[in-house]
């Protein structure tokens, strides 16, 4: 399926549709402040955020789940994200345009995410995008997270559109994966948060762009 034959869009949410790095940044150096621990810069958790908050909290506080108290640090962590999570997060740039752009087209869009839908919906009550998402799907709604076919599928059942006229967006591997896995193209995303051992070429997507605005071009102009 070349993009101009898509009839429904995914996104994966951190580090493709919206950039949430500014909030976590904020969020764990609270922590790492409270813990008498130097700060961060946003720049040196980035890449870890796809990791969530086992990741994040492994990066700033040398630690690994299963270790005394993490669970405990996670759970403190947790809750100050969840106070902070809508204030500095944002679309990536072009985003508005694209989404205002499928709302005029009346092509569907919707959110396949590993993140859990306490927060997951949180974030999109305080940005309230428009045109809303018609379909969000979190862990908390399937038995197989990404990179498994499942969220995949449920997310176009609910879009009412086959995973052949779909196309997913996402950041990493697993998505992907997923979207392959579904039976959707795929996009990958170079521009959100990558690791540093990652090359997302090698991911072998359908398409890849290296900047947020390319979508824009590539799904609509």
């Amino acid at each position: 399926m070349s993009p101009a034959n898509y009839q429904a869009v995914l996104f994966d949410l951190d580090g493709t549709l919206l950039d949430t790095a500014p909030d976590f940044t904020t969020s764990i150096n609270s922590i790492l402040t409270r813990h008498q621990r130097p700060t961060l810069a946003e720049n040196d958790i980035r890449a870890t955020i796809t990791h969530g908050s086992a990741g994040l909290l492994g990066h700033a506080f040398n630690c690994n789940e299963g270790d005394p108290g993490f669970e405990t640090l996670r759970t403190e962590f947790l809750d100050i994200y969840f106070e902070h999570l809508a204030q500095k997060t944002c679309l990536f740039p072009g985003l508005a345009q694209l989404l205002d752009a499928l709302g005029q087209r009346n092509i569907p869009w919707g959110i396949v995410t590993n993140k859990p839908r306490r927060f997951t919906d949180a974030i999109l009550e305080g940005l309230a995008l428009q045109p809303a998402p018609q379909s969000v799907v979190c862990p908390d709604d399937v038995e197989h997270n990404k990179p498994h076919a499942e969220p995949v599928l449920l997310a176009c059942s609910q879009l009412g559109v086959a995973p052949q006229h779909t196309v997913f967006i996402g950041d990493h591997l697993r998505d992907i994966e997923s979207g392959r896995n579904a039976g959707t193209a795929t996009i990958a995303a170079a521009f959100g948060y990558i690791d540093e051992d990652e090359n997302p070429q090698d991911w072998a997507a359908d398409y890849l762009v290296d900047d947020s605005r390319q979508l824009y071009d590539l799904l609509i102009a």
